[in-house]
């Protein structure tokens, strides 16, 4: 049985967290999509195209993984790309009421496309781009918490605020 999965998100930017389930996915599925979400209410720091390009760059090792763009319902990008399971991660318990509500959604709007939750590695479990993206602004060391061509990006985008 060939099994796609998609792994959506906003990846503003993208993050060690990020890459460490899509690590993991890789291994678990036939085919992996990360699916970068155009998320026009977030405000993005980084346009849709900046934020394919920059997980091209780091998924390249990954034979497996693909990514898109994407801004239509998650469930349409699924059936449109073929893929039988939505990827999300959970970093804590407050991550959970709203993943279950959105995987309750997803599985109404489609029944045949399955939800699988997948936990980061201890050491990326209080990553969110949101506060990388405050540690980069404010000129903070994000070494640790990015691939080093996004750390570069970021260096780059606040450079030029």
């Amino acid at each position: 049985m060939n099994i796609t999965a998609i792994y959506p998100g906003t990846f503003d930017p993208i993050t060690n967290g990020h890459l460490d389930l899509i690590c993991r996915a890789a291994k678990l599925f036939d085919h992996v999509i990360v699916a970068a979400a155009t998320s026009l209410g977030k405000k993005p720091l980084f346009n849709l195209e900046e934020r394919v390009e920059m997980i091209h760059e780091v998924v390249r090792e990954f034979e497996n993984v693909s990514v898109i763009g994407f801004d239509t319902l998650l469930v349409e990008c699924a059936k449109r790309h073929q893929a039988s399971v939505i990827i999300r991660g959970l970093r804590a318990v407050s991550d959970f009421e709203y993943e279950f509500q959105l995987a309750g959604m997803n599985r109404r709007l489609s029944p045949e496309i399955e939800t699988v939750f997948l936990t980061p590695a201890e050491q990326y479990e209080f990553i969110s781009s949101s506060m990388i993206r405050e540690i980069a602004q404010l000129k903070g060391d994000v070494s640790s918490f990015v691939p080093d061509s996004v750390k570069q990006r970021l260096i780059e985008k606040f450079v030029t605020e």
